[in-house]
């Protein structure tokens, strides 16, 4: 799609149309207490596939960069991820197509219902990198079935522990699903995120 109507440079919207340029304020500044999590051996927990409902998990080889941003910010618009949409595209493909990252997409009814990215790190250390749901997909009881789909292929190659970091700005009940798991807390910091205008994202996703 072309140029959207306003884009951003800075703290100025300039709309082409018009030439006239206007002042945006950027969303503030939002703090996060972060914490680092691994496991040091595959879950014992075992949980039945959902009922009335038509599942699928396919990882998604050289996922196309506009399929992974629009799961990318269905699943995170809500936890504030921006990370990976600030990315220019040779630096989001050299990230995702890196031969050590799996991408995996969640289908519920035959439509995208949320992802896990794992990163090989090492043999010995794979990162749950991201994992959610679509806002659809939430309360359909299938969040712990599938957290433990990604923990089952992270440990398929059996490295020595598996890694993720969850933080305050994530759902309420990230860091206790995680520990449920079998996940334990190593260490804590405090981060700031600096959300995205409304012309920035629209700019990343219309792309």
């Amino acid at each position: 799609m072309g140029q959207p109507p306003g884009y951003a440079r800075g703290d100025w919207s300039v709309r082409p149309e018009s030439g006239v340029s206007i002042m945006v304020k950027k969303p503030a500044a939002l703090t996060a207490h972060v914490t680092q999590l691994e496991m040091t051996a595959p879950p014992r927990a075992s949980l039945p596939v959902p009922v009335n409902i038509q599942t699928a998990i396919i990882r998604a080889a050289d996922i196309p960069l506009h399929y992974y941003r629009y799961l990318y910010r269905q699943v995170g618009k809500r936890w504030h991820w921006y990370k990976r949409l600030r990315m220019t595209d040779e630096q989001l493909a050299a990230t995702i197509h890196d031969p050590r990252v799996s991408v995996t997409v969640l289908y519920v009814n035959g439509a995208p219902a949320g992802f896990f990215e794992l990163l090989k790190e090492s043999d010995d250390m794979v990162e749950l990198s991201y994992f959610g749901l679509f806002e659809r997909a939430i309360g359909l009881g299938i969040g712990k079935w599938f957290l433990l789909q990604a923990l089952y292929a992270a440990w398929q190659d059996n490295p020595k522990k598996v890694t993720v970091t969850t933080n305050t700005l994530d759902h309420p009940r990230a860091l206790q699903l995680y520990q449920m798991m079998g996940f334990s807390p190593v260490s804590t910091y405090e981060a700031i995120v600096q959300p995205m205008t409304e012309a920035e994202l629209i700019k990343v996703l219309d792309a």
